[in-house]
């Protein structure tokens, strides 16, 4: 298995996190700085299965690193888990929509990073579909592309991963907690609003394909795909000249 790229400037809870990873099986490499960090996360050699990135990091902090690492091809979808000791939730909406897959603020409980990790690691490795499509929409899970109407839909990694937990569940009812779960990647205990701001968000960039995700009342959210386009029986038909 590809191993856990550990980005921490901190040497103690960089070798406690590395200590326990291993001791689940997991192969690590540990980087201090977000320059060494890039550096090991593009190595092809050890390409990383995840990332676990301190914010606070010397020189390249942590939020540009995740940014460029964002922009690479090789870990344009590695998956990413920031560690920081910021707890707003504006910093942590900040953190989602720069790509990241997961938050633990600090100090954190070893157990509950482990599984985090597991939980996102058994996600990435899922075998799903890789593609939803329907007269109006496109969803492509792997390459995050979203065709609306023939227009391409610029989405944040979160608003692409909450399209994508809601299409591959077409027609069945997404629970508030499910979607959370889901893509979050751990039994959310924060504010459910974060949820209610995406799903708002995610409407909005949709446009007139907003529409494909209903609101369940008191439950959560369903997603039901695009209707064609109604023809207006007034507009008088075009005529070839």
């Amino acid at each position: 298995m590809k191993p856990v790229l550990i980005i921490e400037d901190d040497p103690d809870i960089a070798e406690g996190v590395r200590y326990n990873l291993e001791r689940e099986g997991l192969e690590t490499r540990v980087a201090l700085t977000g320059e060494q960090g890039l550096t090991a996360a593009l190595d092809p050699r050890a390409t990383p299965s995840l990332i676990i990135l301190d914010l606070m990091l010397p020189g390249m902090n942590g939020m540009e690193l995740c940014r460029r690492l964002r922009r690479e091809p090789s870990t344009r979808r590695t998956p990413i888990i920031m560690l920081t000791a910021r707890t707003t939730e504006a910093e942590r909406l900040a953190g989602f929509d720069i790509g990241a897959d997961d938050y633990i603020t600090k100090p954190f409980s070893v157990r509950e990073l482990i599984a985090r990790v597991k939980a996102v690691l058994r996600r990435t490795h899922e075998t799903v579909a890789s593609s939803y499509e329907d007269d109006r929409l496109t969803v492509d899970y792997n390459d995050m592309r979203v065709v609306c109407d023939g227009e391409h839909i610029r989405l944040t990694r979160k608003e692409h991963n909450l399209l994508a937990a809601l299409a591959r569940n077409i027609g069945r009812v997404a629970t508030r907690q499910m979607l959370l779960d889901n893509v979050w990647g751990y039994e959310y205990y924060g504010d459910s609003r974060t949820l209610d701001v995406h799903i708002r968000r995610l409407r909005q960039k949709l446009g007139e394909c907003g529409e494909c995700v209903e609101t369940v009342v008191g439950v959560g959210y369903r997603f039901v795909g695009c209707q064609p386009r109604k023809i207006n029986a007034d507009t008088p038909a075009e005529t070839e000249s």
